[in-house]
């Protein structure tokens, strides 16, 4: 996660210094939840920040990059993360990005994870959160609204997660290499080379990422050059490219690991409805 200046509880909770975004209306209207519609340019980048409210945070359009203490999130088109109320996170776009978002009054967000979390948005649950946009912010209780909420509330209950998040390591030697494979995951370089490169041993090295992240250098980078793809595959490039570009020898080598991870094989904007098809297994 880029630098900001700001600081983190250990729960990953927002620390006083952060200022909660109270510019958004959703945050403070009275209903289980209210949907949110905006499209962004990209390199739209929201700062540092946490809300009252939990959110699920999904877009029709474009890829969103969410950063958090602990993870650091891709999320595509067809995709959603969770963000537990008080959580602070910053959202950058990758592209140009039509979010649909919901935020979830404390009650209705008992239905999801206590840390942020993606899943897939199968059809129902889509058209389910854009008629919630589509919603006045005071929906009649009695109403329509009512039966749309409790649908949306069963979905996300029932939702399955994905790896789409990167653990975010800590040690300053392990941030730089980061940033370093981030802006070029093809970068095949050894724990032993990178070592040169940010001043510790491949076996000091090794031994960090274990700490900091809970995986294998190996197992974090996979997961680094898969999140990526996810990237550029939502912004329409052939899954060939994608290999190419996030390190892979070989298309097929890359469709097997982004189908292990997935459960889906990459299908560049199709990822969609690739996502649908998880979903509905």
């Amino acid at each position: 996660m880029a630098s900001s200046g700001q600081t983190l509880s250990p729960a990953g909770q927002a620390a006083p210094s952060i200022a909660p975004r109270r510019d958004i209306q959703q945050d403070a209207v009275n209903r289980p939840l209210a949907g949110y519609s905006h499209d962004y340019a990209r390199g739209h980048d929201t700062g540092l920040h946490h809300h009252a409210k939990a959110q699920l945070l999904y877009a029709t359009q474009g890829a969103m990059r969410v950063e958090t203490e602990t993870t650091d999130y891709v999320v595509p088109a067809g995709r959603a993360l969770w963000m537990p109320a008080g959580w602070a996170h910053r959202v950058r776009m990758a592209g140009a990005v039509a979010m649909r978002a919901l935020f979830l009054r404390e009650d209705a967000a008992r239905v999801g994870p206590a840390a942020p979390t993606a899943f897939p948005v199968p059809p129902l649950l889509r058209e389910l959160i854009l008629a919630a946009c589509a919603m006045p912010l005071e929906w009649d209780e009695a109403g329509r609204g009512a039966h749309l909420a409790a649908l949306i509330l069963d979905e996300i209950a029932g939702a399955v997660a994905l790896p789409l998040g990167v653990p975010a390591p800590r040690d300053a030697r392990l941030r730089r290499l980061a940033e370093t494979l981030r802006a070029n995951p093809a970068d095949d370089r050894t724990l032993e080379q990178w070592g040169e490169a940010v001043g510790a041993s491949g076996r000091t090295l090794a031994r960090l990422f274990l700490r900091d992240t809970g995986l294998s250098f190996a197992g974090w980078r996979q997961a680094l050059r898969l999140a990526e793809a996810s990237a550029l595959l939502a912004e329409g490039m052939p899954p060939a490219r994608v290999a190419a570009r996030v390190g892979y020898a070989s298309a097929p080598a890359f469709g097997a690991a982004y189908r292990t991870a997935f459960g889906v094989t990459p299908r560049g904007r199709g990822t969609i409805g690739a996502t649908a098809a998880l979903a509905g297994r």
